[in-house]
């Protein structure tokens, strides 16, 4: 008798459920595809910093600079990890919208969804001190008899179509551009470019040797009030250069709701709104559904770029 009672005591454990450990249990890792101390780094820290503190395990940012292939080569190793949660991707806009078009097979289609938006860069274009022009209008003048080197990071990326797009419509070309890793005080200082386009945070400590010529979006940077948009010479190149948080499509929910959880609580803290007021960036909390309509309404705004760079 005892061993047919043995073999269902067995049979019932055998096909017990098993109890899944809560999310998260293990190191998380949120990849930002630049190097370090931009802005999107920065504030991808302090969530990281929030979740290690909120929920106990570590939490790490890992830079990937991709250099001439831009945010690109990071998006595809976060596209390749478990979709589990403990990969979480810091994106800028282009990974969304241009990623899926490029020729990347992790990245087409797109296997990414938000989680929100954070961020929204004071991408400027720049010069240096010397340079015999003062604004946009100057530089296309100039442009038309000199070969100016322009430095971007990265020639599919956003700020670069858009940069481009606007010498076109202005009339002017660059006679030569490069992608860097990084572009701040020293690329200008050393040369290596006549223009470039890069985040305000990056020339904040030598604005008073540089010239800035426009700043790409809808809305004037506040720390350069007097500095027109882009949008406002050219209106169809009107897009802002916004970052996010992402994960796999077939990351489960609760890990989804824990990440928003920390992100948005960071995004809104006091700690943030005084980084904004020290870069001139936007930073604010923009849901899953409204971010997933952003990206929407850009690819159609890139459609249009796409259409004035061919």
């Amino acid at each position: 008798m005892k061993k047919p009672i043995l073999a269902l005591l067995l049979s019932v454990i055998a096909f017990a459920p098993v109890a899944q450990a809560e999310y998260p249990e293990k190191p998380v890792q949120f990849v930002v595809p630049w190097p370090p101390g931009d802005l999107e780094d920065v504030l991808t820290r302090m969530i990281a910093e929030e979740f290690q503190s909120t929920y106990g395990v570590a939490a790490a940012v890992i830079n990937k600079p991709g250099g001439g292939g831009g945010p690109f080569p990071g998006a595809v190793e976060v596209a390749g990890a478990p979709a589990d949660g403990y990969t979480i991707g810091s994106f800028i806009i282009a990974i969304p919208t241009i990623g899926p078009n490029i020729g990347i097979p992790e990245l087409s289609p797109n296997p990414f969804e938000p989680l929100g938006n954070f961020l929204t860069y004071p991408f400027v274009i720049v010069a240096g001190e010397n340079a015999p022009y003062d604004d946009m209008q100057g530089l296309a003048e100039h442009a038309k008899s000199n070969d100016l080197a322009l430095g971007h990071f990265g020639a599919p990326l956003i700020p670069t179509r858009v940069t481009m797009a606007l010498a076109k419509e202005m009339g002017f070309s660059y006679g030569s551009d490069a992608a860097f890793d990084m572009l701040d005080c020293n690329s200008l200082a050393s040369g290596d470019v006549d223009v470039m386009n890069t985040t305000l945070q990056l020339v904040l400590p030598c604005m008073d040797k540089i010239k800035v010529l426009a700043s790409i979006g809808a809305e004037r940077i506040a720390i350069t009030p007097d500095v027109p948009t882009v949008a406002e010479i050219v209106p169809d190149l009107n897009i802002a250069l916004w970052n996010g948080l992402f994960v796999h499509k077939d990351t489960p929910a609760d890990a989804r709701e824990k990440i928003i959880a920390v992100a948005k609580k960071v995004a809104l803290s006091d700690k943030a709104r005084k980084l904004a007021e020290e870069t001139g960036a936007l930073i604010y909390w923009q849901d899953a559904q409204a971010a997933a309509a952003q990206i929407e309404g850009d690819i159609e705004t890139l459609g249009r770029i796409g259409k004035i760079l061919e």
